[in-house]
């Protein structure tokens, strides 16, 4: 059954044996290893032999193709991986933008300075493109320099999960790192800037004179195709990429209208309600707030955008991670019981259940694929190395009433239960598409020389990594009455009832019990060393979220700065004008955490459906965990930027601002 050896023997002893003659059915396998582009050329040159040489029996394994277990978790480790890279990029893209912003609205009064005493606009978009360079390549040296270190300490907190000598870093990462900040730095700081440049002298007599607005075309597909792209690059996955990119525009596009409609909402419903000094403060901070709707906007947007990131990242560390150890857990099946006849069904059943063990029991049937509708099918049919070997073999096929634990419906519909015309077969998506099945094509197979055919009717996707019994090939109960068959099981078996293996087998001695602890002790160990590296990794996400958080909140210092120093100015107390500020934070950061939460539930939906493939666990905290958070980080970073203000002077504010 390709499981293990039931006899080792020296070969020069295989001769002497008399078990290989003519008519023996040998098989031979080649172990290969060796470094990853050597093993790699190895394997292009072995399947372009095969195909060459029309080798219809012959195929090449690895790691990644010969398990569904590994690879699922494989894939789904390196998609975890490339979530955070990903964050990161979107955290790092928007802190840039704000600080842009920032910069040239401080900016503002220079260049028109530059500007009368005769700098064009181009020696002026030198000198600042110069400056922006100098800036964005020390910051990308810096954080590469932290990258190298943060390799390094990955490696000393990981201890003793790594079992093996990793490579020396190479300078790659190092390209990678410093191109990324500068397409970001482009992308989202060079918009800015051209505005920047085209601010007109007058400005330096009227201050109402504001730099004009760059194309929004040339803002838009330089900022968004920078974006896109470094996300693609960072994710290395396209659906990932895309998932999450497309996840984040939209939810910028969302933000910006809800917060835009939330704001009026709550100044219609509070400002008429609010009366008497003790919330004075209050009426004037959604005064403020909607009067420069669209600078509130877009501190909101940003902050919520920086927030979902983080939020998403503790998701990541949470509940997806919750999730992705549910799918593979630490109590998974690790035994199969194979050629279960009939007649030891129930006695084996009974054994297992004075164990403790109540698995179900199903019954498989051996069928080779002759049909697919009316065209006959063959091994020559396929070019596919994979899609021959499938049908030059039998299929592994079982019924059942009920759909199976671990299989989900993505197409068409389960039988369940139904008779005559309306029962059909069920098939894994993957074979599917391998062989070129569609919803509706009529499956005929042989069975020990019998015809059993059943019209498609649905499509499943399988947990491999729950080691659960799985089926490429369900049909309907009533087309396999009177067939041959036995019957199969898995179930945990813990390392203290380990000698119930023996017993089943000095009871029932033509079944075979395969151990799987060691395949399942594999996925553990990539699942704990992949999630020891994304709790490190968000370290430095959740720095650069900080990073965001105080640029959206200083975006509007000077507009706040401003507001403060005329309240002072026409009398209002310190007190007032404190609570003013801290009004503004607390709406600002409240909308801004709703929102956050929101986005950081539909992308987590959206990514545990469509990219990590399993079930999405919904946690009520998040809301209320966003809100308090987007108030505080609020709060902290105005009480931080606008501290100074209530200890100086008005007029001295005024000049400031």
């Amino acid at each position: 059954m390709n499981f293990a050896p039931r006899v080792l023997m020296p070969l020069s002893d295989l001769d002497s044996t008399g078990l290989v003659g003519w008519g023996s059915r040998v098989t031979y396998r080649l172990l290969v290893a060796g470094p990853d582009a050597a093993g790699a050329a190895f394997q292009k040159w072995a399947q372009d032999e095969i195909g060459r040489r029309k080798l219809r029996n012959t195929r090449v394994e690895s790691l990644e193709s010969g398990q569904p277990q590994m690879r699922a978790t494989l894939d789904r480790a390196e998609r975890f991986l490339s979530l955070v890279a990903v964050l990161s990029s979107m955290i790092a893209a928007v802190a840039i933008a704000m600080s842009a912003r920032r910069y040239m609205q401080r900016h503002t009064d220079a260049c028109a300075v530059y500007k009368c005493l005769g700098l064009s606009r181009g020696q002026i978009l030198r000198a600042f493109g110069l400056e922006f360079l100098l800036v964005g390549a020390a910051g990308a040296l810096a954080g590469v320099l932290l990258g190298y270190l943060g390799h390094y300490g990955l490696l000393l907190s990981l201890g003793g999960l790594l079992k093996v000598s990793l490579p020396q870093p190479s300078l790659l990462p190092a390209l990678v790192g410093v191109l990324a900040g500068l397409v970001l730095l482009a992308g989202f700081a060079l918009p800015p800037l051209l505005a920047l440049t085209r601010v007109a002298p007058l400005r330096v007599l009227r201050r109402d004179i504001g730099p004009p607005p760059v194309s929004a075309w040339v803002a838009y597909a330089l900022g968004l195709g920078a974006f896109v792209a470094l996300l693609l690059v960072a994710a290395r996955d396209l659906r990932l990429g895309l998932t999450t990119a497309g996840g984040f525009v939209a939810a910028g596009v969302v933000f910006a209208v809800l917060a835009l409609g939330l704001l009026t909402l709550l100044s219609r419903l509070l400002r008429g309600r609010l009366r008497g000094r003790a919330v004075m403060g209050w009426r004037f901070a959604l005064a403020v707030l909607e009067r420069r709707r669209a600078v509130t906007v877009l501190q909101t947007v940003a902050l919520a955008v920086g927030l979902m990131a983080l939020l998403l990242l503790g998701m990541t560390r949470n509940d997806l991670v919750d999730s992705w150890r549910s799918a593979t857990p630490a109590d998974a099946p690790n035994r199969f019981i194979i050629n279960i006849q009939p007649d030891q069904r129930e006695p084996l059943r009974q054994m297992l259940a004075g164990a403790g063990i109540n698995d179900l029991l199903y019954p498989m049937v051996r069928g080779r694929l002759t049909h697919i509708g009316e065209r006959a099918i063959r091994g020559d049919s396929f070019e596919d190395g994979r899609a021959r070997n499938l049908v030059e073999r039998e299929f592994n096929l079982s019924y059942t009433d009920a759909l199976p634990e671990g299989n989900r419906v993505i197409a068409g519909r389960w039988s369940d239960g139904a008779k005559g015309s309306d029962a059909g077969a069920s098939v894994e998506e993957g074979i599917a598409k391998t062989l070129g099945i569609r919803l509706g094509d009529t499956l005929r197979f042989d069975v020990a020389g019998q015809a059993v055919q059943a019209r498609v009717t649905s499509l499943r996707k399988l947990d491999w990594g729950s080691m659960r019994v799985n089926f490429f090939v369900i049909l309907p109960p009533q087309a396999m009455q009177g067939l041959p068959e036995t019957y199969i099981t898995s179930f945990h078996l813990p390392p203290a009832s380990a000698a119930l293996g023996n017993r089943l087998i000095a009871a029932f001695p033509n079944i075979t019990v395969v151990n799987t602890d060691l395949i399942l002790r594999q996925i553990q160990d990539i699942l704990d060393q992949v999630i020891a590296a994304v709790e490190f990794l968000f370290v430095f996400t959740l720095a650069a979220g900080v990073t965001v958080l105080y640029a959206a909140l200083s975006g509007a210092r000077d507009e706040r700065m401003r507001d403060a120093g005329l309240l002072k100015a026409l009398g209002a107390s310190a007190a007032l004008v404190r609570q003013t500020q801290y009004a503004e934070f607390l709406v600002v950061g409240g909308l801004a955490g709703f929102l956050a939460s929101l986005g950081a539930i539909a992308v987590g939906w959206g990514l545990s459906q469509f990219v990590f493939d399993f079930p999405y666990r919904f946690n009520a905290w998040i809301v209320p965990v966003g809100v308090v958070s987007g108030m505080l980080c609020a709060f902290a970073g105005g009480w931080l930027g606008l501290r100074e203000v209530l200890r100086q002077p008005a007029l001295a504010t005024l000049r400031d601002a």
